[in-house]
């Protein structure tokens, strides 16, 4: 005996919501745009709650709400899957393997390069002070105290 009716829905106002949220997404973002529309020229505040729910859900600047089941799936995912031809397989692996140590060898690079760069200036400013200061220690030595030590030539506020 069957004591449901196949024409009655479940679930109240709630399952009637999502149920219209799922067809909307059926028909893609301008079917949510045009319901927007009608919603602010009916009843603005609406509009405003649809809109706001749009933006939270993040269905507003999605390339289509149909598609947003299958963004879940990264496309890396599907990188590290086999396609069954040994062969390619070898391959994408090995060219893999060989992008990830060009992608770790150039993040040395520039690690030794930032440190160079680092040095260089460090030294720089170094050499500066030494220069201030064997010209303020010489000028103690002759009495002159009163001359002020210059920056180098194109060194920043603060720089000697």
């Amino acid at each position: 005996m069957q004591t449901y009716s196949d024409t009655a829905r479940h679930g109240g106002i709630r399952s009637a919501f999502i149920r219209g949220a799922n067809w909307l997404d059926q028909r893609g973002k301008w079917a949510w745009i045009t319901l927007m529309i009608l919603l602010f020229v009916v009843a603005w505040p609406l509009g405003l709650i649809l809109l706001a729910y749009l933006i939270w859900e993040k269905k507003m600047f999605s390339r289509s709400c149909g598609q947003a089941r299958h963004r879940d799936h990264s496309h890396y995912d599907s990188a590290s899957q086999d396609t069954g031809n040994t062969a390619f397989d070898n391959y994408k692996s090995e060219a893999l393997r060989r992008l990830e140590e060009e992608q770790a060898a150039f993040e040395a690079f520039l690690q030794r390069l930032r440190n160079s760069k680092d040095k260089s200036e460090f030294d720089a400013f170094m050499e500066d002070r030494a220069r201030s200061t064997a010209a303020a220690d010489v000028a103690d030595q002759d009495g002159t105290k009163d001359l002020a030590v210059q920056p180098a030539d194109g060194a920043r506020p603060g720089e000697y």
